[in-house]
């Protein structure tokens, strides 16, 4: 179970380049900080102990923290991340900062030679509940050939990784369009995902719950479990039954300033225990 969580407080946040159909101007600051104390809140009161990192003047899109390392634990190697290589070069300036506070605590750093590929951390990497394999998905910000090196890597310390493509570009990320809700049962928008991919991820569990467009583009799939909560900026009838068969008690965020960056509450934090 989900015990403690990176995030990383909205000081500088702001919409400076388009970077997803999603971003528009202009933002409320005061409002999102707000809106970001909020989501550590409900973190806290499911029981989860939240750690943050200093933000970085200049590096608005840092409260995304999901995205800037892949982190894991392995029987031999111990605590480990394998830091990203960002599409975009304003936030590639964000992972050395990320390395440095896991590495501070005792993380082994997988660093990956991508040669022009990219990868982008839990954006695009998400965890089987359980920790049987890795869903990883290319096509927007992470590539296929970084997938394939990361995959490469994994196999090492032999985690699967199960390659997806996606191809609507405002499920630009994996997270905004598949959650895991158990070890048996996903949340997905399957309009997200090629034919083989969709067929794919419905091979992978024995219970699919399926997203209509306008729930995955109003960030419905970017939900985070835990302790048997479903946190979410939005709440639809559809949801509300998913949920109910699931046995998860949805917890409301407001998240509205943030998705005018194309993000959510799944993407403003990373698990690191």
């Amino acid at each position: 179970m989900p015990n403690t969580a990176l995030m990383c407080p909205a000081t500088f946040f702001d919409v400076r380049e388009p970077k997803n159909p999603y971003m528009c101007l202009p933002i409320d600051r005061a409002k999102a900080q707000e809106q970001w104390r909020d989501l550590r809140r409900a973190l806290e009161d499911a029981g989860v102990k939240v750690e943050t990192i200093d933000p970085v003047e200049g590096l608005e899109d840092m409260v995304f923290a999901a995205n800037q390392v892949f982190v894991g634990r392995h029987e031999r190697l111990g605590k480990f991340i394998v830091p990203s290589r960002m599409r975009h070069p304003s936030r590639q300036k964000e992972v050395a900062f990320f390395v440095t506070w896991f590495h501070n605590r005792g993380y082994q750093i997988i660093d990956l030679d991508f040669n022009g590929e990219y990868l982008e951390g839990h954006g695009d990497l998400l965890w089987h509940p359980g920790g049987s394999r890795i869903w990883a998905a290319y096509g927007f910000r992470s590539t296929r050939g970084g997938v394939e090196k990361f995959a490469a890597a994994m196999l090492e310390l032999a985690f699967p990784v199960i390659p997806l493509q996606l191809i609507d570009e405002h499920c630009y990320h994996l997270d905004t369009c598949l959650c895991p809700l158990n070890e048996d049962a996903a949340l997905i928008y399957p309009g997200a995902f090629s034919r083989e991919s969709l067929d794919t991820v419905r091979a992978g569990w024995k219970r699919i719950h399926e997203l209509k467009q306008d729930e995955a583009r109003q960030f419905i799939g970017n939900g985070i479990v835990v302790n048997g909560r479903f946190i979410t900026p939005r709440l639809t009838e559809n949801l509300q039954q998913i949920l109910a068969q699931e046995g998860l008690t949805p917890v409301l965020i407001d998240t509205s300033e943030f998705e005018k960056s194309g993000g959510s509450v799944f993407c403003m934090k990373t698990f690191i225990e």
